[in-house]
């Protein structure tokens, strides 16, 4: 078996595994430190996405223990060395697919490797929608953002735009105006999804106004320079365009779990997110716990994920434990 900390050298499998974490993000990383610690060997696959949503965030500023702040990166390698501490081994490779109905598991890799296991914990995230423009992917990380929790700090007394036009919107809206000198909010109708109590508290605060039938068609700036400074958006009804001068852009049109490869073995909610057991990890599913933002459609932060990395390393320890006397 590999123990180091160079994850460029090959790892030899246990047959079966005592527990295999799919993700590499906050959850996954925290899940590993903890069965790590408990000797329980874990072995993590980092799929496609290493390290989740953190590798595109520049800047983190709330996650305790880094009171200059940290980049995104930088956290996640620093988790991933925490884990690998303590006999993690952590391998470069996508799951294709995943059979967690019988004893034990079954995750087969895109390297072709089939990897059996007594108990698996799914950390694989969610992904941000976002709309699809060459442009803002270019400013992503550079006034492009899809988390106004985690990085509205940086746009106090700016003048920033939110997408969309539900709860998530104006949620973020909401929150903007504590940092935000103005938050325009561009949604594509004339009016919004959102819950009625929302749309009541958007549209009475004074600091929040509304671009209305109004489509993003490219986001202005250079990451090289200034980052984002404006919006060309045009008017659905008449096709008009113009710019809207903004130095941030939250988009906030939703989340979606990566649950393709379980979605008819794990039990989801009509998001698609996974279910749990009341305030266990454990899913529908013996042997078989999740944690991080696959399982959450509420919070979405790099803390919380951590926080049930935790969970679903203590609930998989306990769960072996009872399978073994």
């Amino acid at each position: 078996m590999t123990d180091s900390t160079d994850t460029s050298l090959p790892v030899s499998f246990a047959d079966p595994e005592n527990l295999v974490i799919v993700g590499s993000g906050p959850a996954g990383l925290t899940a590993a430190l903890y069965a790590g610690r408990a000797g329980l060997q874990p072995l993590v696959i980092e799929g496609m996405m290493a390290g989740g949503q953190l590798m595109d965030t520049t800047e983190v500023e709330n996650f305790p223990g880094y009171p200059k702040g940290i980049r995104g990166p930088e956290l996640i390698e620093d988790l991933r060395s925490q884990a690998l501490r303590f006999s993690t081994r952590i391998v470069s490779d996508e799951v294709t697919a995943m059979d967690l109905t019988g004893h034990p598991k079954r995750l087969t890799l895109a390297s072709g490797d089939v990897i059996r296991a007594r108990a698996v914990i799914l950390a694989t995230g969610a992904t941000a929608r976002y709309l699809g423009l060459p442009s803002e992917q270019k400013l992503r990380g550079y006034g492009v953002s899809a988390c106004a929790v985690c990085d509205g700090f940086f746009y106090r007394d700016q003048d920033v735009a939110v997408i969309g036009g539900g709860d998530s919107a104006l949620e973020d809206a909401l929150f903007l105006t504590h940092h935000a000198r103005s938050i325009t909010v561009v949604h594509r109708r004339d009016s919004l999804r959102a819950s009625k109590i929302m749309q009541e508290r958007a549209l009475s605060n004074p600091k929040i106004s509304f671009a209305w039938n109004s489509q993003v068609l490219e986001v202005l700036g250079d990451p090289a320079d200034a980052g984002v400074t404006g919006l060309r958006l045009r008017d659905a009804n008449t096709g008009a365009e113009r710019v809207l001068p903004v130095t941030g852009m939250f988009v906030a049109i939703g989340h979606d779990p990566n649950t393709t490869l379980i979605r008819d073995q794990v039990d989801l909610d009509g998001a698609g997110f996974i279910v749990t057991r009341g305030q266990t990890t454990q899913t529908n599913l013996e042997g078989v716990f999740a944690a991080g933002d696959v399982m959450d459609p509420r919070y979405k932060q790099a803390i919380t994920a951590a926080g049930t990395g935790c969970k679903a390393a203590l609930d998989a320890e306990r769960w072996l434990m009872e399978q073994s006397s």
